[in-house]
C-alpha cells in the first residue's frame, strides 16, 4: 500500500485498493482527478441512488464524536449504492483493551473500505497497514483530516469559480489570499488544508491566539512549496485583502484545563459587521461545529459558505470512495474535457 508523497496521481485505475492517510499522498493531478469526479457525481439526480458500489460495505469507525464527517461518509456510500455499518469506541472491543490494529484487521473481514477517526496522530496509517484494505483518515488527533481538506479545496473552487475550471485547482486559486483563523495548533483541518495548498499560487495568512499558532511541522511543509505564508495577530487589518476566511473553533477538548480554554475562546469573531469591511465575495468557510467564532448574523449573507461546504463534502467523499473501490469509469474523457 503506497503512502509516499505524490503516490495518488491521475491514473484512476491505480487508486483501487489505496488508502488516504495524509494529503501529501496527493499530487496536483490526483487532486484534480478527485474533484473532477466530484463535479461529475454532483450532476447526477439527487433522488437517484447510484449502483456504482452495490454490494460493497463501508465500516465507519469513530473513536471520537462526529456529526458531519461520519454522516457524510455514510450518505456518500449509500448514494453510491453500497452499505454501511458503524462502530463507536464506547461500544467496541477497545473498551476491553483490544488494539487498534486488531480491530482494523477484524473489521476488514467484513468491510471493503474503512473510515477511521481516532484521537492519536498516525492511527489511520497504522489501521491501513493492519487491515490491508482501503482506509480513509477521518481525523487522527491533532494530525490531519485529509478528506476535509479535499472538500475544503472543492468549496474554494466552487465559491470562486463555480466549479473546477479548465486548468483545474491551479487556475481556480491562482493569486488568491486565504486566511485561516482560530485554533491553528490543534486544528487538523487547517493542517491538511495548508499542506494541500502549499504548491499552488496562493497566499496563506494565519491568525491565531497566542499559543495556538500554526505548528512548525505544517509551516515547514508550506515553506518548501510555492505558496506564501505569514502570521498576523489581528484579523480586522487583513480581512479586506482576503478572498476566503477559513474559521475554526477553539477546541475545548484539546486544552489541559477549563481555565485555559476560557481565557482563549472568543479571541476572534467573524460577524456581519466585520464582513462589511471584507473584499467583495470573500467566502467564509468553517469545518463546523461552531461555538461563538462565526456569529449567526453571517448565516444569511452570500459570504456564508459553510453549509454549502457540507454538501460539497458529500460529493468529494463519494468521488474518493468510488476511486479507492475501483469504479472510475465515469471519468472517461472527463480530464480532457476539463483541460487537465
Amino acid at each position: 500500500m503506497a503512502f509516499a508523497p505524490g503516490s495518488l496521481s491521475d491514473d484512476a485505475a491505480a487508486w483501487k485498493g489505496q488508502s488516504l492517510v495524509g494529503v501529501q499522498q496527493l499530487d496536483e493531478a490526483g487532486l484534480n482527478l478527485v474533484l473532477a469526479h466530484a463535479e461529475r457525481l454532483r450532476g447526477q439526480p439527487r433522488d437517484k441512488v447510484l449502483a456504482r458500489q452495490r454490494g460493497k460495505i463501508l465500516a465507519n469507525v469513530f473513536y471520537e464524536p462526529s456529526t458531519r464527517t461520519s454522516c457524510s461518509f455514510q450518505a456518500a456510500m449509500l448514494r453510491l449504492g453500497g452499505s454501511v455499518f458503524c462502530v463507536a469506541e464506547a461500544t467496541s472491543s477497545a473498551k476491553k483493551g483490544e488494539t487498534l490494529e486488531d480491530t482494523a484487521r477484524s473489521l476488514a473481514c467484513y468491510a471493503d473500505v474503512l473510515v477511521l477517526r481516532h484521537p492519536e496522530s498516525g492511527a489511520a496509517k497504522r489501521a491501513a497497514v493492519a487491515s490491508r484494505k482501503p482506509t480513509l483518515n477521518a481525523g487522527d488527533g491533532v494530525g490531519e483530516h485529509p478528506t476535509q481538506a479535499l472538500l475544503d479545496v472543492y468549496t474554494l473552487c466552487r465559491e470562486m469559480c463555480g466549479g473546477i475550471p479548465a486548468g483545474g485547482v491551479r487556475a481556480a486559486l491562482a493569486g488568491k489570499t486565504i486566511c485561516m483563523v482560530g485554533d491553528l495548533k490543534h486544528g487538523r483541518t487547517v493542517h491538511s488544508l495548508a499542506k494541500l495548498l502549499a504548491n499552488f499560487d496562493v497566499a496563506l495568512v494565519y491568525v491565531a491566539p497566542a499559543g495556538l499558532e500554526m505548528p512548525a511541522a505544517v509551516t515547514d511543509v508550506v515553506s518548501r512549496g510555492t505558496a506564501s505564508q505569514k502570521s498576523v495577530d489581528a484579523l480586522a487589518p487583513v480581512v479586506a485583502d482576503c478572498d476566503a476566511l477559513y474559521v475554526t473553533r477553539v477546541q475545548r477538548e484539546r486544552f489541559e484545563s477549563q481555565a485555559l480554554y476560557e481565557r482563549t475562546k472568543g479571541s476572534y469573531v467573524v460577524d456581519a459587521a466585520l464582513l462589511r469591511t471584507a473584499k467583495k465575495g470573500c467566502a467564509v468557510l468553517h469545518p463546523l461545529p461552531r461555538v461563538d467564532e462565526v456569529a449567526t448574523d453571517v448565516d444569511a449573507l452570500p459570504n456564508a459558505a459553510y453549509f454549502r461546504q457540507m454538501e460539497h463534502g458529500l460529493y468529494a467523499r463519494m468521488a474518493l470512495l468510488d476511486l479507492v473501490l475501483g469504479r472510475p469509469s465515469m471519468l472517461d474523457g472527463l480530464r480532457a474535457a476539463l483541460g487537465l
